[in-house]
């Protein structure tokens, strides 16, 4: 600790720092200058530890604290890239098959109201958040509620937000159901069932949320003709490979508790059993599933912004920036200080704040790694670009769900999160049940 201290203060502490903050800016204006965030994000990860090392050679130091701790971040960061890989590749695969499609039709062809719409969209966000990613269910969900109605903005904005929060929630209780939590369980801050103990605050806090949102949603139903809209259907197959993703998860989480694999080896396992099934596919229905060209339809900038945070943030921890975290973790106390990780996170993005966590590594219990887990997840709902969801959404709703449509609402977003982390303090603090 002592050896990456005296490094900040070098002119290599001073350059990665300085690197990390200009490229955070490009990240944080992606828009502005039209440049996506997984460029600067690679750029400054690599390029950090390019200039440690032109330090080290300068001065002839010994590379191999360097290269054990470039070891240790490339198999932090591939497990994780892989598990979401697979994940993601599942996805791709039932929107192949038309699975969100037909959910989307046989939404619309019910003749439900706005209201009973409104809570439908919500509740499928955060059921299916913890088993996809938060960002996929967001655009899936957000594109089925553009398609009921692209006009009704009194009807879009609160189920917008409500999607937003959802994904959010949902994705905090489940160790794979965000970025942020799956970073928390491969470092193995917490088991999978202490991830599930976060289910009642995660829940009533996107319920409060909801029933809030829910009062401004207009009365009526959406005009469905069904002579134009198309009927459609799950293409065969598609059951199947929804039994293979749960059955995926599954092989994942029990490999990584009885046999302490990484829980990619888990995911990548289910990866080979989709290949194989779309093999035996082939022969039965004459019909070709190419998981190939599925793959090449991966989210690959979000897997490189992924890649190039967590380099960038790994640099940073080397160097010994990073103990400044732990200092503030002293001194104003690690619960206020987890509570103010969910309104950094609406501001900063939640994956490098999440790594900085963790690489400073805090003395803390469980029960803090929980409630710092819960609000780096549901603290990016406070602002419409404070996580991933919430800009997937701005981008698929674009004039519609918007910064301050969103800001409108923020106080009932804030209204659940405060609720969450109250029912963290009863649930852990005061009943210890953990």
């Amino acid at each position: 600790m002592e050896e990456m201290l005296n490094l900040t203060h070098t002119w290599v502490g001073y350059a990665v720092l300085a690197v990390f903050v200009i490229g955070y800016y490009l990240i944080a204006t992606e828009e502005k200058f039209e440049i996506n965030k997984a460029k600067p994000a690679l750029f400054i990860g690599t390029f950090s530890f390019m200039l440690i090392g032109i330090y080290f050679a300068l001065n002839k130091l010994d590379p191999t604290p360097l290269h054990h701790e470039m070891q240790k971040l490339i198999e932090e960061i591939a497990e994780i890239f892989f598990f979401l890989f697979v994940a993601m590749t599942y996805i791709e695969t039932l929107i192949e098959r038309g699975v969100f499609d037909a959910l989307r039709f046989r939404l619309i062809s019910r003749g439900y109201s706005y209201k009973k719409l409104f809570w439908i969209t919500g509740i499928l966000a955060f059921w299916i958040s913890p088993v996809a990613d938060n960002l996929t269910t967001a655009l899936i969900l957000s594109t089925v509620l553009y398609t009921i109605d692209k006009h009704n903005t009194n009807f879009l904005v609160p189920g917008a937000i409500n999607i937003v929060v959802a994904a959010n929630a949902g994705g905090a209780w489940s160790p794979f159901g965000d970025i942020t939590t799956l970073m928390a369980w491969t470092a193995g801050k917490g088991g999978f069932i202490d991830f599930l103990m976060l289910f009642p605050a995660a829940f009533f806090g996107w319920l409060l949320t909801s029933w809030l949102l829910s009062i401004f949603v207009p009365k009526g139903e959406p005009h469905f003709d069904a002579l134009t809209t198309p009927k459609v259907e799950l293409k065969n197959g598609a059951k199947v490979i929804i039994f293979l993703g749960f059955f995926t998860i599954f092989i994942a989480v029990v490999g990584h508790i009885l046999f302490h694999f990484p829980a990619m080896w888990g995911m990548m396992f289910g990866l080979s059993l989709l290949q194989l099934y779309t093999f035996y596919h082939k022969r039965k229905y004459k019909e070709h599933i190419n998981i190939f060209v599925n793959m090449s339809k991966v989210e690959n900038d979000t897997l490189l912004f992924f890649f190039g945070i967590l380099s960038a943030v790994g640099a940073l921890a080397f160097l010994g920036w990073l103990i400044y975290v732990t200092k503030l973790y002293e001194i104003i106390g690690p619960t206020w200080a987890n509570i103010g990780v969910g309104f950094i996170s609406a501001i900063i993005d939640n994956v490098p704040v999440m790594a900085a966590i963790l690489k400073a590594n805090p003395p803390m219990g469980i029960d803090q790694w929980m409630l710092v887990t819960l609000t780096a997840g549901i603290g990016g709902s406070l602002i419409s670009f404070g996580s991933a969801a919430g800009v997937g959404v701005m981008g698929r709703m674009r004039g519609v769900y918007t910064f301050f449509s969103h800001m409108k609402f923020a106080w009932a977003v804030l209204a659940g999160y405060i609720l969450s982390v109250i029912i963290w303090y009863i649930q852990f603090e005061i009943l210890g049940l953990y």
